[in-house]
């Protein structure tokens, strides 16, 4: 966070709550919303924990004794929790990770912490669908990496729109993914297959 944009104290965040809670029309100082500004903040602290984790840390222990392995490994139906950075309100969906290895591996439960990792953030689908890739690219260097997020907008199906039977893909395919339509349409199959 930059100088300009200095994090608030818990006690700023909290009356802010309070200025929410008032803001609506109810009273802040009624026995059910007293404790609210201290759980909403408390919440958040957990909504938003991904700020305060790097997801090139959590893929930085590598495995290098892979003997020979270089198929497709595929995490599929990751939980997703994340917010709208528009509205502040729930992205819920499953995220769907896949890379081919390039002579080194990491634990797949890595895998599922990076979502985590950009889910609890502010964002766009579009936005944390890439972040995902790229850092998976970046860190592991493998021959490719593919990323399919399936999730529910609350901002379109509780408000605005009101869709709930809506839901939102988005795709994000680098290195053989992106070149070679086979690969990319194994990878589609595997992970639209129950288990």
């Amino acid at each position: 966070m930059s100088e300009n944009n200095k994090k608030p104290s818990r006690a700023e965040a909290e009356a802010a709550v309070r200025t929410m809670l008032a803001w609506t029309g109810d009273n802040p100082d009624r026995e059910g919303l007293i404790e609210t500004p201290k759980r909403v903040v408390r919440a958040y602290e957990q909504f938003f924990a991904g700020y305060d984790k790097d997801p090139k840390e959590v893929l930085s222990k590598v495995f290098e004794e892979v003997e020979g392995y270089d198929e497709m490994v595929i995490v599929k139906d990751i939980r997703v929790e994340s917010h709208c950075e528009h509205h502040m309100v729930p992205i819920l969906g499953k995220a769907h990770v896949g890379y081919l290895p390039n002579k080194r591996i990491v634990g797949i439960s890595k895998l599922a912490r990076v979502v985590d990792i950009f889910g609890k953030r502010l964002q766009t689908q579009e936005v944390m669908t890439a972040q995902i890739a790229n850092v998976i690219n970046e860190v592991l260097e493998p021959k490719g990496v593919a990323v399919v997020v399936n999730a529910k907008h609350q901002c379109m199906t509780t408000r605005g729109v009101h869709k709930p039977e809506s839901s939102t893909i988005t795709s994000t395919m680098l290195g053989t993914f992106r070149q070679n339509p086979d690969t990319r349409a194994e990878f589609m199959n595997l992970i639209t297959t129950s288990s």
